[in-house]
């Protein structure tokens, strides 16, 4: 396993190692700007905000560029919006579109009629509940509905009411509908408080439990930054469920988890959510949406840059940059795959 202080210098080194490629690549050159397949377009990307998932975004524009697309900043938005813009032609993508996690959002822009995801960013995204590691050992806490008993709810009570406080999902990112629909199928609303608010500003106040080894109960997921600090197996635990229970739209989702279990919550998969008119005048960004992908380690060694502090626009598009070079080679052929389709 990476050390979390050598996420940074492992990111950096495959960019390094790709420079001289680059270089050999980039001598060659792209047709002139005139003969790409973007020439003359502008594109309207949104994103919701949330510097950890900027990298995606970024990744995608970058690739626009590279076949003669202008594209505009990714404007930010939330999530449910973002997908109503899409849909209605506002804006022409949004990413990361969670599947399953915002099925819903998307149905409710309109469906498949207006918009769809396209292609894969990323694979096996997981989330769940999950528990220090000290109680969890103390007092033999390994699935959610424990927390029915008042007495171990109880140990994660903050405010002093006798519920175990949830610290959870920002409203409008969708896991908030997820947790608030398995309070009530695992019988626990009368014991634990699912506590809302801004992610990051919840998760600093966990993190510094853990350090001082209080009990805490949080949501999470992978890829992010956190899982670098709060470390599956060694400061926290994850909490199983006792069976599958999720919102109509998203039965049948994969929960399970190998080497862990059910942890309740779909396996996500990261794609591009694009509106269908523009992707059908644009059979080259449509091709591209199709190709790019991203491992999921990636993007957790990118988010940690982020979380150490190169968190502004431009330090982002610079970690895009630099993943395009460590990966010049695939990359390249996802373009001439996006440039024959268009022909």
């Amino acid at each position: 396993m990476i050390n979390r202080f050598e996420f940074g210098w492992r990111f950096r080194r495959l960019a390094a190692a790709a420079a001289i490629m680059s270089t050999l690549v980039g001598s060659c050159g792209y047709a002139a700007a005139e003969d790409l397949p973007g020439a003359g377009v502008t594109v309207r990307p949104t994103y919701n905000g949330i510097a950890e998932e900027l990298f995606e975004a970024y990744v995608v524009k970058l690739g626009l560029e590279d076949l003669g697309y202008t594209i505009d900043e990714p404007t930010q938005t939330q999530v449910p919006v973002a997908h109503i813009a899409v849909a209605n032609g506002d804006a022409d993508y949004y990413t990361p579109h969670w599947y399953p996690l915002h099925i819903a959002f998307a149905e409710k822009a309109g469906g498949d009629a207006k918009g769809h995801r396209v292609g894969t960013l990323a694979k096996n995204s997981i989330q769940g509940y999950s528990i220090d590691k000290v109680t969890a050992d103390k007092y033999g806490i390994k699935t959610i509905d424990q927390l029915k008993d008042p007495k171990i709810a109880k140990l994660f009570d903050i405010d002093g009411d006798g519920k175990a406080d949830l610290y959870g999902c920002e409203p409008g990112w969708g896991c908030e509908r997820i947790i608030e629909h398995q309070l009530d199928a695992y019988g626990l609303r009368a014991t634990v408080t699912h506590n809302q608010g801004e992610y990051f500003a919840l998760i600093a106040d966990v993190i510094q439990r853990v350090k001082a080894g209080k009990p805490v109960l949080y949501y999470g997921w992978t890829p992010t930054w956190v899982n670098g600090i709060l470390r599956h197996g060694e400061n926290v635990s994850w909490l199983t469920v006792p069976f599958t229970s999720l919102p109509d739209e998203q039965a049948g989702a994969v929960t399970t988890v190998p080497g862990i279990g059910n942890l309740g919550f779909s396996v996500n998969t990261h794609h591009v959510f694009a509106n269908n008119e523009f992707l059908k005048k644009n059979l080259a960004a449509n091709k591209w949406f199709e190709k790019v992908e991203i491992p999921i380690q990636d993007i957790d060694d990118e988010n940690l840059l982020v979380h150490n502090g190169e968190k502004s626009n431009d330090d982002i598009r610079r970690h895009a940059e630099n993943w395009k070079k460590a990966h010049l080679e695939q990359w390249n052929s996802w373009i001439a795959e996006a440039k024959k389709a268009a022909m």
